[in-house]
């Protein structure tokens, strides 16, 4: 009889304990300017992203890394860049770099508390070696490209080389030539929640390609933007509405499947966006690949229909991209057991309306140059160069299709020091004015970079070239 009881507890806690276990969703958009949704800009059509923001709690200091690479390996890792390796650039398609093999990933630890974990959309972390790729990281099932960009109808690399690079799991995948990135995105989510087990809680990671270059999208999507004449501009607002049907289609699968009643949506961009491409980031400073705001503070927010004890306003809490992973750990009703990990939890923040847990954060420590940002309660400091983009952009100019903003090479001073509470948009330098106050905080840079790890090797490895994997990206090379 005591064996039986065993056999039953097990499967009451396997099963009856599991199945209450709250679904994710984690969606990312890829170069999301801070002002292209339309709860920020009525000019954006994103009707199903601005209902899902302002039911749920929309977050205004929620940061991010400069690039697509190393705030994906934060999301993945719960590791700031400057720690694993990726602080430098993003992870180029022939380079054999990759999110450290020894780290325990979130699907990882999610399938540890009983759930499935499925990714569609872009990896970006890595995949010289198959042990580097999303199936033997954590994910039950895989449809996507693993490189920074692609075409969004053809799935070929835009590198000059014209190879694929789409996968369905492991295998090369051909059906989709033809079809935009966002559809087949959405039609696969839709597919997995459809097919879903109710008896285990969802973890679905869902990072689109949009609205990242090349600018591509359907005309029924760029027309919808015809009062924009800068062509530019129309094509990625087009691409932000597309990415927003796909974001309607998944939601309405997940209440169609009951499964919304006990989620957590969450939604962010991986950057600021490339205002030197066609985004907007205003009024922030900076842009994608800079260490200004605009850079770094990420669009997002986060929906639930019944976990979330708060909702309906704006979240002013500091949080990082690394607080993710210990997030949803404590969510799934684990224990984050990494004493190195860079995140913190951030559930009461996020569910029950509390504080933050976290007063400060490394913006990126590089490796290759002399710069680096931390924050610091409201006072952010920058040594070196924050980037080639540093001003407040606006909107591309009316009836100009060509890049309107180039880089502009500022010289700055070593240090710069500003007070993000009092000046979010980064107009008024400190140093100069508050000696002490800048003394502390490159003591407080000086200790963050002693653990500092050297960046990987960005070399492009020849053995790579798709021609020797039949046109292909793929693995074997590293």
């Amino acid at each position: 009889m005591s064996l039986l009881r065993a056999v039953l507890f097990w499967f009451v806690v396997t099963f009856c304990e599991g199945a209450e276990k709250p679904h994710i969703v984690f969606i990312v958009a890829d170069d999301l300017g801070w002002n292209d949704v339309g709860f920020r800009n009525p000019q954006m059509i994103t009707p199903n992203l601005d209902r899902l923001a302002k039911a749920g709690v929309i977050l205004n200091s929620s940061y991010v890394q400069p690039l697509c690479s190393p705030s994906r390996s934060c999301f993945m890792s719960g590791y700031f860049p400057y720690h694993t390796g990726l602080q430098d650039g993003v992870v180029r398609i022939n380079a054999a770099k990759f999110l450290p093999a020894n780290l325990t990933t979130i699907p990882q630890k999610l399938k540890q508390l009983g759930y499935d974990a499925h990714m569609v959309g872009k990896w970006h972390l890595g995949f010289c070696n198959w042990k580097y790729t999303p199936t033997e990281r954590g994910f039950d099932s895989y449809l996507g490209f693993y490189s920074g960009d692609e075409e969004y109808f053809t799935h070929m690399t835009n590198d000059g080389k014209g190879a694929l690079d789409f996968r369905f799991n492991k295998t090369a995948y051909k059906d989709a030539n033809g079809t935009y990135s966002a559809n087949v995105f959405g039609n696969r989510a839709v597919e997995i929640i459809e097919n879903h087990d109710d008896s285990k809680p969802l973890y679905l990671y869902l990072p689109f390609q949009d609205v990242h270059g090349p600018l591509e999208v359907p005309p029924k999507y760029e027309n919808m933007y015809k009062n924009i004449e800068n062509r530019k501009r129309r094509i990625y607002c087009g691409m932000v509405s597309a990415l927003d049907e796909a974001v309607g289609n998944i939601t309405k699968a997940l209440e169609e499947k009951g499964l919304m009643d006990n989620l957590l949506l969450v939604f962010t961009t991986d950057n600021g966006g490339p205002t030197f491409v066609a985004a907007n980031n205003l009024p922030l400073r900076g842009a994608k690949n800079t260490l200004w705001e605009g850079g770094t503070k990420g669009t997002g927010f986060i929906y639930s229909k019944s976990l979330l004890k708060k909702t309906g306003y704006l979240n002013t809490g500091m949080m990082h991209a690394v607080d993710w992973y210990p997030t949803l750990v404590e969510l799934a009703g684990g224990e984050n057991t990494d004493p190195n990990m860079d995140g913190v939890s951030q559930y009461d923040m996020l569910i029950n309306g509390g504080p933050s847990k976290r007063n400060e954060f490394v913006y990126n420590i590089y490796d290759e140059r002399e710069a680096a940002a931390i924050r610091y309660g409201d006072l952010k400091l920058m040594q070196g160069s924050p980037g080639d983009h540093n001003g407040w952009a606006p909107l591309p100019h009316l009836g100009i299709d060509e890049d309107v903003y180039e880089a502009d090479n500022q010289t700055f001073p070593p240090f710069m020091l500003y007070n993000i509470t009092a000046d979010p948009t980064e107009h008024f330098d400190l140093s100069s004015k508050y000696p002490d106050l800048l003394d502390m905080m490159k003591k407080r840079l000086e200790n963050w970079k002693k653990s500092r790890v050297p960046a990987q090797n960005d070399s492009p490895v020849p053995a790579s070239n798709p021609k020797y994997f039949g046109g292909v990206w793929s693995p074997g090379w590293c």
